[in-house]
Parts: structure tokens; sequence; C-alpha cells
């Protein structure tokens, strides 16, 4: 298969994979932090946001202070199971999803705080237990908003660079995402490999950025 395609199908795995990742913790944390009050909640949410405005770089050099064979948690996972995570595909996953993690999170606890309580309140005054309320009211309320984020997260995630080369390299067929590949193919002079994998980028971008802004809230309630 062509280096280009398999840089593709590749960004597409991790992309998928941390994106429904973040779809899970993302909605979990937002919801908590929405309902939830509790000593360092705002330091918890800086803590959370971080990756949003922390330079990529610097998540890959933690990433590989965490993950890597001499670390506690990289140490235990060699020895007890035999797993090694760096510069394998399953680090770009880990990586882009810390990376795209706040892109859900933020829009997920805007959404849930903007819920009307009242009725969730009526939902408990009629019998409904709270992961009914859950379920049937508050998801259902907040989904455009929570929508949003996951697929600005999904484009965050298949554009993803520093980190992923930290952690994960930069082997063909392995571990070389789209980013990545482009940089190789700009360095190695193939413009035409690196213009087609420009405009697949952009245009799968340009897709869930425009998804994102029509199922965003605001512009729904100005329609």
């Amino acid at each position: 298969m062509d280096p280009a395609w398999t840089a593709l199908f590749l960004s597409l795995k991790v992309a998928g994979l941390a994106t429904a990742i973040n779809g899970v913790l993302g909605i979990g944390v937002g919801f908590a932090l929405a309902r939830l009050r509790f000593p360092g909640r705002d330091l918890l949410d800086t803590l959370l946001t971080l990756p949003m405005v922390m330079p990529p770089t610097v998540l890959g050099y933690y990433l590989l202070v965490l993950l890597g064979r001499r670390s506690w948690l990289g140490g235990w996972l060699h020895d007890s199971f035999g797993i090694n995570l760096i510069f394998t595909w399953q680090a770009a996953v880990i990586a882009a999803s810390i990376v795209a993690f706040p892109l859900v999170f933020k829009p997920a606890r805007a959404a849930f705080e903007a819920v009307d309580g009242q009725l969730e309140q009526a939902a408990r005054v009629l019998g409904t237990g709270e992961a009914g309320i859950f379920f049937r009211v508050t998801l259902p309320l907040a989904w455009r908003g929570i929508l949003a984020g996951i697929l600005l997260a999904f484009a965050r995630a298949l554009g993803e660079f520093g980190a992923t080369l930290m952690v994960a390299g930069s082997i063909a067929g392995q571990t070389q995402t789209l980013s990545i590949a482009v940089y190789e193919a700009v360095q190695a002079g193939q413009d035409d490999v690196a213009n087609t994998l420009v405009l697949v980028t952009s245009a799968v971008c340009v897709a869930a950025l425009l998804t994102a802004g029509w199922l965003a809230p605001g512009r729904v309630m100005n329609r």
C-alpha cells in the first residue's frame, strides 16, 4: 500500500480511538465538575485544561518520563505484562487523547451546566432515578454541545504532531501519522505527496469544524 494511504488510515485509527476514549472520559469528567462541589475543583479544572495551552513537545516529554521503561508505570507494564508503549501506535493514541481531551471536557462541562436544573428536579419528583435523569433528561439536552466538542477533538487528534512524534516516533507503516508523514515528505522534497496529505487533512478538519459550528447550542438557538 502507498505510504501516504497507510499514514491516512493510521491517523484515522488513532484519531478515532482517541476520540472514543475522550468521549467517555470527557463526558464523565465534564458532568462531574458541572454538578459536584469540592475543594480543589478549580485547580483540577485547570490541570485538565493544560493540554490545550501547553506545548505538545512538553506533553510528549511528560509521557516519555511516565511511560518509559525506567519510569514506575512503564517499568511495571514491561516487567509485569511485557508491554512497551513507547514507539508504538498505541502511544500515538495516548498522546492524541491527552492533547485533545480539553476539547471534549470543556464543551461537555459547559453543556451540562447550561441544562435547566428544574427539569432534572422535576424528573426526580416523578420518581426517576439518577441514571435515568442523566440519560433521559440531561444528556439529550446537552448532546449538541458535547458532539461539537467531540468533532473538534477528532480534528485535533487527526492533526496531532509534537507529542506523537516524541512518544511514537516516525516509523513508516507503524507509527507515522498524517502530520508526521507531511513533515517527512517536505523534508524529503516529495512535494506531490505532501500536497496530497495536506489537502486530505485540511478537508477533514474543515468538515469537522463546519459540523461543530452548526451543532453549537448558541447557533441552533439563533436560527
